[in-house]
């Protein structure tokens, strides 16, 4: 199938960015330009997607928005990226991670 990823921009005008199954790309710059991102959902299990590294760097350097949630990783054999990974690749960056646990809602 073709990657693809979403704005959706609440009545509030709080914005998501959910990128969907992919890599990193240029053009996340530009949605960072545009929309501005309150939220990103990003993935990081890698082989299909970005891995938790590739995924750090799409955030603090292209799409910089004030909360990131990482998505699509531990669900099957090949995506063997880790939140925990995700988090280290972060560092010290003033953006927010916050990491969803099956069945808990999240506060954000």
């Amino acid at each position: 199938g073709e990657p693809v990823g979403w704005i959706i921009e609440l009545e509030n005008g709080f914005r998501i960015y959910h990128a969907g199954d992919t890599a990193a790309f240029g053009d996340m710059r530009l949605i960072n330009e545009r929309y501005k991102p309150d939220l990103a959902l990003v993935p990081i299990g890698g082989n299909f997607t970005m891995d938790p590294v590739d995924a750090a760097w799409a955030v603090k350097d292209m799409i910089r928005p004030k909360v990131v949630i990482p998505i699509h990783y531990g669900t099957n054999p090949l995506a063997l990226g880790t939140a925990a990974q995700f988090q280290e690749a972060m560092g010290q960056s003033d953006i927010r991670v916050i990491v969803a646990k099956p069945g808990q809602p999240l506060t954000f």
